[in-house]
């Protein structure tokens, strides 16, 4: 857990009175760090035990005693779990964590030009064009999201796309402490509709897009619509930057409750939009039209009509926080795409050979789509569904698979604790899979299958894994990077 080197303290019976809890202790007693990791307790801290799905925090109220905190916060559950350490009882844990941490460490995000990002697809490609841009201008910058978080230059890996609220708040406050000027992050449903981000608060939020994913936590697309367009309340920000290309986004830029800039691929009547666009062997070169009638022409090296929506948002950010638009022009053509989204994997072959983090329906087929327009000869694409997550996307996705690639190759992506075999079966459904098509469930084997397949003017896509640098099975975590053994499939080629 990174924390700021500048000690904070606050009473016990203050932060009894923010969450609502009653305290009758030591009006004295104070605090001065909090976590919801007994691994990571330092004396003097709170600890915050968080209900969770098998084991209930509480239940290492113990351990956290011992490593020298002063207190737990819990719910009354935990609370008769507790012995021999001071207990705050409050209703809801995660929301006390959130308010709890926040005002320890004196509400940072509000102290930077803090801007979140959420969205089903291209929150991780946003939130990094917009860490390159400022980065690029001398703007030091924090970085929060599914793949890494950066503190300027330095880079930690990052192991969820927002943190939990402890760990948030004590980051962000790190990040204030090195004089960083922006923080850019994504920001999950899940950490929403968990309250990860109470107590946080943003200059602007930005909306991407919206189809099905993670509909085994929020169950349906209407309950995963309202917990992103949570962020777009005064609660959390001062306004709104929504893409309106789709039905979710006009929805959401009409019932949002802070002042909205539209932005659009192709709706001229949007405050940020496309004049024109043309694909190139190495990119796009484009026109866009911004707010007060700016225009901005450049080029980029992304590939792909999605990844021009990303850029577009970017930019129409970047410019509202004070970038030049002439500078933005010039920056642009060296921006980098995210980790595994449509990373190449290049080693002088004849063939394209890319990896994406596509694991939903929308992004399996917006990054097939893209492949098609800059590739002359076959799509030839890997695919797995995880384990232990939305099972009736599986179907959407496999039909996405077969629809969008000329040979098809079903494999294992991270089962976690299910069986390959029935996610694979789940995933085909109805579909007729036939040669040179085929069912490999071994995850390397299919993406050396389908490389042994390709020839000049191919695109190879691995898909589903992207970033990702392991594969968990039963519990177990292996080291499998996809851009590896993309890279090492070639290389056997004969």
């Amino acid at each position: 857990m990174i924390r700021p080197l500048e000690t904070f303290a606050a009473s016990l019976a203050d932060a009894a009175q923010l969450v609502g809890a009653v305290y009758a202790g030591d009006t004295t007693l104070t605090f001065t760090g909090v976590t919801h990791h007994d691994s990571d307790i330092e004396v003097g801290d709170l600890f915050i035990a968080i209900p969770g799905a098998h084991v209930h925090g509480a239940s290492f109220a113990e351990s956290a005693r011992n490593r020298g905190a002063v207190a737990v916060v819990t719910d009354e559950v935990g609370a008769e779990m507790v012995t021999d350490l001071l207990t705050l009882v409050v209703k809801d844990v995660r929301n006390a964590a959130a308010l709890i941490a926040a005002s320890l460490y004196r509400y940072p995000t509000r102290d930077m030009q803090s801007i979140g990002i959420t969205g089903t697809n291209g929150k991780t490609t946003v939130s990094t064009l917009l860490y390159q841009i400022f980065e690029a201008v001398g703007r030091d910058t924090g970085l929060i999201g599914t793949v890494e978080t950066r503190i300027g230059l330095d880079v930690i890996p990052s192991s969820r796309t927002t943190p939990e609220a402890t760990e948030l708040q004590a980051l962000a406050a790190a990040m204030r402490e090195r004089h960083m000027r922006h923080l850019v992050m994504e920001v999950s449903s899940h950490a929403l509709a968990l309250q990860r981000v109470n107590g946080s608060h943003f200059a602007i939020s930005a909306f991407t897009n919206l189809s099905q994913d993670h509909l085994d936590f929020h169950h349906d697309m209407e309950s995963y619509f309202k917990a992103k367009a949570a962020l777009f309340t005064p609660h959390y920000t001062e306004q709104a930057f929504i893409n309106v290309d789709s039905e979710y986004g006009q929805r959401l830029a009409g019932i949002a409750t802070v002042p909205v800039t539209s932005v659009s691929r192709s709706n001229k009547s949007a405050t940020w939009h496309f004049i024109e666009s043309t694909e190139t062997t190495t990119g796009a070169e484009f026109s866009i039209r911004g707010s007060g009638g700016i225009l901005i022409e450049s080029k980029t090296k992304l590939f792909g009509s999605y990844n021009l929506d990303n850029l577009l948002m970017a930019i129409a950010i970047a410019c509202e926080c004070g970038i030049d638009p002439v500078e933005l022009a010039a920056i642009t053509p060296q921006l980098l795409g995210a980790p595994g989204r449509l990373e190449s994997v290049s080693l002088g072959q004849g063939f394209k050979a890319l990896v994406d983090y596509a694991h939903s329906p929308d992004a399996v087929a917006n990054v097939l789509a893209a492949a098609r327009d800059f590739t002359s000869g076959k799509i030839i694409a890997v695919l797995g569904c995880g384990g232990d997550r939305d099972a009736s996307k599986r179907p959407l996705m496999g039909a996405a698979l077969a629809q969008g690639s000329d040979i098809s190759v079903f494999t294992s992506d991270n089962p976690r604790s299910e069986a390959p075999s029935k996610i694979l079966e789940q995933m085909i459904g109805q579909l007729s899979i036939s040669e040179p098509s085929r069912i490999i469930e071994d995850r390397s084997a299919a993406i050396a299958y389908a490389t042994s397949l390709a020839q000049p003017g191919d695109t190879v896509l691995v898909l589903g894994k992207g970033h990702e640098s392991g594969q968990e099975i039963q519990g177990v975590v292996m080291p499998f990077d996809d851009r590896i053994h993309l890279a090492q499939a070639i290389e056997a080629r004969p």
